[in-house]
């Protein structure tokens, strides 16, 4: 059993930045890939980046190219989201996500889910 607890979201203007961290628990993340989804109301839940066990790609929903970046820290069993130059849009509720092995990019491919960590961006 693996959990994944999100934290760093908060309220931003439009142009700031903020870092989110995903940390597990109950079992290493070294064997998933993990990625970030958020899901705005009313919307479905989109893909905003993943990462490979080892680091060795990664992969940005084109929304987010150029201003987010995803990282992880295997030996401290985190994940984080860099997010830069935000905009009222990536207003939403961030999810950490896990999947065995692969990469995960769509919601039906991942094992496990954080809470999820509010990020408000006003104009």
């Amino acid at each position: 059993q693996v959990q994944l607890v999100e934290s760093g979201g908060g309220l931003v203007q439009a142009g700031g930045s903020l870092r989110l961290s995903c940390a597990g628990s109950g079992g290493t993340l070294s064997t998933y890939g993990m990625g970030w989804f958020r899901q705005a109301p009313g919307k479905e839940r989109d893909f905003v980046a993943s990462i490979t066990w080892n680091s060795d790609a990664t992969r940005y929903a084109d929304s987010v190219k150029g201003r987010f970046a995803i990282s992880r820290d295997n030996a401290e069993n985190t994940v984080y989201l860099q997010m830069n130059n935000l905009t009222p849009e990536d207003t939403a509720l961030y999810y950490c996500a896990a999947r065995s092995f692969w990469m995960p990019i769509y919601p039906s491919g991942v094992n496990y889910w954080g809470q999820g960590t509010q990020v408000t961006v006003s104009s």
